[in-house]
């Protein structure tokens, strides 16, 4: 089979020929169809994360089982899957009250097992997830591959937050690949959505998609906008893509009573100042959210299938052309989801 290997970080792909992989007892292996291509697994090819070299990169993906090994009741082969992005122990508490990304024992696919930029892929059983019959997984393998996390951890952010209809909500990164999306799902929420962002190109996908209110914080003052598209009353919720310490600053600095401060770039690490006093007097609240559980994947891929919401994929390579995806996303040049369709 082809792969794009990733030696080491910082380099280019290296096309290889591999062995079709074998399912060994409770794995199972599937031909994969599309991997969504973000800035999780750009991180990795950008050295920012640890990640076991060489490694083949990737996880958002579209695929159909070719193989069970022994021990699997839960797939056949011809079964249409994508795949659960982190390796779980399945017994553990995090687990047991489904809040995997907790795991104990946790790893992920495309870090430290081979993931999806390949025409096969081997995973653990339980870490495929059979698509839902009337998702058109032949027309559309891109779309419905990145779902797994570009909708699902968006899904995850609005229960996580307890994003209720009617909240002022602003995204700051909105045009990146999880905050177009973000944009999306918390429209889909029944929020009232304030879109930031420093692209023009960016905001205008925004302000297609629905977004009540519209900055660019390179043209005005980023807390005296939020303040003014929430009529003066801050911000309910804001979920801050970027990460820089002004950004995080003047997002807390705008929430209102109750509100709620979600930093989701995961490898930003920005100092930033609060006021401890204003946090308890309104009881304002800081709070992570690492990407999804398996049920939220599950749910995502059922709103997508009800066509209450739908991916958004711009760009489409082929599996030789990673290179040249991975730099445009260094650059922070697509606009919600690229993918390699194989």
């Amino acid at each position: 089979m082809k792969a794009m290997v990733l030696h080491e970080p910082g380099k280019p792909f290296e096309l290889e020929d591999r062995a079709i992989p074998r399912a060994e007892n409770n794995e199972a292996v599937a031909k994969v169809l599309a991997c969504g291509s973000g800035l999780t697994i750009q991180h990795t090819v950008a050295g920012r994360i640890q990640s076991n070299f060489p490694i083949v990169i990737g996880h958002e993906i579209t695929a159909e089982i070719t193989e069970i090994g022994l021990g699997v009741d839960n797939l056949k082969v011809g079964d249409p899957v994508t795949a659960f992005y982190y390796l779980t122990c399945g017994d553990c508490k995090w687990c047991r009250i489904n809040r995997e990304t907790l795991c104990d024992s946790q790893g992920q696919v495309g870090r430290h097992i081979d993931g999806g930029y390949a025409e096969y892929i081997k995973l653990p059983a339980r870490n495929f997830i059979k698509l839902p019959k009337n998702l058109d997984y032949i027309k559309n393998p891109a779309e419905i591959g990145v779902i797994t996390d570009a909708i699902a951890t968006p899904y995850k952010v609005i229960r996580h937050a307890q994003i209720l209809p009617m909240e002022n909500v602003a995204i700051i990164g909105a045009g990146g690949g999880l905050g177009v999306h973000m944009v999306m799902v918390t429209l889909w929420a029944g929020a009232i959505v304030t879109a930031v962002d420093i692209s023009s190109d960016k905001l205008k996908k925004c302000d297609e998609l629905g977004a009540h209110f519209l900055i660019n914080p390179n043209e005005v003052n980023l807390y005296e906008s939020l303040m003014d598209s929430s009529n003066g009353k801050g911000m309910d919720v804001i979920v801050d893509y970027a990460c820089t310490s002004s950004t995080i600053e003047s997002g807390i600095q705008s929430l209102g009573k109750g509100g709620r401060f979600l930093p989701m770039a995961g490898t930003s690490s920005a100092t930033f100042e609060f006021n401890p006093k204003e946090m308890l007097k309104d009881e304002r609240k800081i709070m992570g959210s690492r990407y999804c559980t398996k049920q939220d994947v599950i749910d995502s891929l059922e709103l997508v299938a009800r066509g209450e919401v739908w991916p958004i994929v711009t760009e489409k390579y082929s599996l030789e052309d990673a290179d040249k995806v991975h730099d445009r996303l260094e650059k922070g040049l697509v606009t919600g989801r690229a993918a390699i369709v194989i």
